[in-house]
């Protein structure tokens, strides 16, 4: 009779499965990176394309902010029963779903730019082919364009455009849920003790590039102007450096939701189990596989597994309650909600900081957040890991380098808190030039004639340093076109603009702030301080673990990522686009509403979103230098405990004698 076939790949059938790449943790984990880094190339992808998002639609930072944060909503909801589930799913097939539900969300974030009509950036049009221009007439004349297209209807049919971007961001976080809890899990599941933390290592540097990846390609799509699937490009009168400019952002969704898709497919061939990856000894050094920190503190969800659902329900409060009773626990985890905050107000507005503050292109900023600020900070993570395993720190260590990392954080803030550009000079009416009341009045009284529209935005930069929101209002009568590339050179005979020599002389585009050479001392403080932030991401996590019991440490790692949704990720970019709106000192209107800023008070905006920045960074530090105090007398109070004689034994211990004569 025909022997029984040993199941799970096991004797005869082990080279047969060696040779399916599905029965491999390894051919797992690269897909999971590859799976991992696409879900962070579509979220991180909404982060660099917000100020072009902004300008399109007309919103405001805190409408941006609280669009970007929409998506925790999706994951806090389903967070607790993810901590659940755990094993008891085919955890594969629940992964590749959840993608699927992120490439689903890509694409309808990218509808809007299909459901609306051309881009129409000024209510008048300087070019070659067109009668209708924004210069100064006296006459009156050729001023039809108004706000007629300002009905209700049409104000609803944006809203509704923008209902779409909402609803894939709730999408893009629901779908997110299972991906790294249920990969995590299952690599740590069916691959060797040794070797399960070189695994979860790999796929969280792989990992870590996605929100990189997300500004390279903002910074790439984002040349392309955004109607180039509408109009031939030879009707292209912007460029990038005009403030008018809004790039092809949706591109960015479809190529990747696309990524996103693709990278689904293959998960769903893993099975449900696989066979354990086989221990390999060291010989020279180990007769038993050796388990390391990472090990040492895996959680053990075994002790939930009885549980039904609702009583899961029940007790995830609970344990709630027990351990915010902990003081470490609770400081760690406020701690770690400052430095959340203060990440998510960099992640979602220091692109546009940069653009408004330096005067570079949103191509230019996403590029160095994606090629320089993120490398960064995903390096500082990797060598506070490695510091913490080289030097096998304990608690109070752990929290002594949080506190030590924090102080030089806050040190180095403080030289870029007061690094940064004067407001520019602009008129516009209503508004008077930075210190020259007098000029404003001036210039008020010299374009008065030239029945200039008060919607109009083409900004010119005058021979005397100030910005015209428009050639009209700067009392311009002539224009200058390259014909052949159907674009103007300059603007003359500007009434309003004085000048020794080239008086009534303008050029088309912003003046700028004048100090773009103050961005590479920026960038550079900027990194130093992202590195060394980044090293308490390993120390602070450890602090977790080890203040907890260990029946309690899966739900303490669910908790932790709820709280941080919850108190930093959710509120906090809103929190920040607040506090920007706060300095805008000129708004677009858009049927007597308030659009997207067209100026900024720099100097108002620098103070008020780095001085938030640097309030979360002090509390954070203060989170962190109490729990080392803790932790100090929890050690003193132990050694106390001591008798003389073993505090003696220890003592000789430690410097390396033997324990008796």
């Amino acid at each position: 009779m025909e022997a029984k076939k040993p199941k799970n790949c096991a004797d005869q059938e082990r080279k047969t499965c060696s040779k399916n790449p599905f029965s491999s943790i390894k051919f797992f984990v690269c897909c999971h990176g590859l799976l991992q880094l696409s879900q962070l190339l579509v979220s991180g992808y909404l982060k660099s394309s917000i100020s072009t998002i902004e300008k399109r639609f007309g919103l405001s930072s805190q409408m941006s902010g609280l669009l970007a944060s929409f998506n925790e909503i999706g994951s806090v909801c389903l967070i607790v029963f993810v901590s659940f589930f755990g094993s008891r799913v085919h955890r594969p097939r629940v992964i590749g779903c959840g993608a699927l539900v992120i490439c689903v969300a890509a694409f309808i974030m990218s509808l809007p730019h299909f459901m609306v009509g051309p881009y129409e950036y000024d209510q008048s049009i300087a070019s070659a082919s067109s009668n209708l221009t924004d210069i100064c007439q006296l006459d009156g004349t050729s001023r039809a364009l108004n706000n007629s297209s300002c009905t209700s209807q049409s104000v609803k049919g944006t809203m509704h455009v923008i209902y779409f971007l909402f609803v894939g961001q709730f999408l893009l976080g629901v779908g997110g849920v299972p991906i790294q809890p249920f990969g995590i899990s299952y690599i740590d599941d069916f691959a060797s003790k040794r070797n399960s933390p070189l695994y979860i290592g790999i796929l969280f540097a792989v990992t870590f590039m996605g929100p990189g990846a997300a500004y390279i390609l903002g910074s790439a799509l984002l040349r392309y102007y955004v109607d180039i699937d509408k109009i031939p490009s030879a009707d292209i009168v912007l460029t990038p450096k005009d403030p008018r400019w809004v790039g092809a952002w949706w591109m960015g969704f479809l190529v990747a939701g696309s990524v996103m898709g693709l990278s689904a497919l293959p998960i769903f061939f893993f099975p449900r189990e696989m066979q354990k990856e086989e221990e390999k000894l060291d010989k020279e050094t180990d007769k038993k596989p050796r388990t390391d920190l990472i090990s040492e503190c895996k959680p053990n969800p075994e002790i939930y597994q009885h549980l039904s659902l609702m009583g899961f329900i029940k007790l995830f409060p609970k344990v709630l309650v027990i351990n915010l009773k902990k003081p470490v626990f609770l400081l760690v985890i406020l701690g770690q909600v400052n430095q959340s905050a203060m990440a998510a107000g960099i992640m979602v507005f220091m692109a546009k900081y940069m653009e408004l503050q330096f005067s570079i292109t949103a191509s230019m900023a996403n590029l160095i957040m994606g090629a320089i600020n993120i490398p960064t900070a995903i390096t500082g993570i990797v060598v506070g890991g490695a510091v913490m395993k080289k030097f096998r720190m304990s608690q109070k260590q752990a929290g002594a380098m949080c506190t030590i990392v924090l102080a030089l954080c806050i040190a180095i803030a403080l030289p870029i808190f007061f690094l940064g550009c004067p407001t520019q000079k602009f008129f516009a009416p209503g508004h008077v030039p930075v210190g020259s009341e007098e000029v404003g009045q001036n210039i008020s009284k010299c374009n008065s004639k030239c029945h200039c529209l008060e919607t109009a935005y083409n900004p010119i930069c005058g021979y005397d340093g100030i910005e015209y929101i428009s050639p009209c209002y700067a009392g311009c009568e002539d224009v200058s076109f390259a014909f052949t590339e159907n674009k103007v050179l300059n603007y003359t005979q500007c009434s309003c603009i004085p000048g020794s020599g080239r008086e009534g002389y303008a050029q088309p585009g912003s003046c700028g702030s004048g100090c773009s050479y103050l961005l590479v001392p920026f960038v550079a403080l900027s990194c130093i301080g992202a590195f060394i932030a980044s090293t308490t991401q390993t120390p602070s996590l450890i602090l977790i673990l080890r203040s907890v019991g260990q029946e309690h440490k899966s739900l303490a790692i669910g908790i932790q990522h709820m709280l941080l949704r919850v108190l930093a990720w959710m509120p906090c970019p809103a929190l920040f686009g607040r506090f920007i709106d706060s300095t805008c000192l000129l708004w677009e209107r858009k049927c007597d509403n308030n659009a997207s800023c067209r100026y900024y008070d720099n100097t108002l905006l620098r103070k008020r979103y780095m001085g938030l920045q640097l309030v979360f960074e002090v509390a954070a530090f203060i989170s962190f230098f109490i729990v080392f105090v803790i932790l100090r007398n929890q050690e003193k109070r132990a050694l106390n405990k001591i008798s003389p004689e073993n505090l003696k034994l220890t003592t000789r211990v430690a410097n390396g004698q033997g324990a008796s004569e």
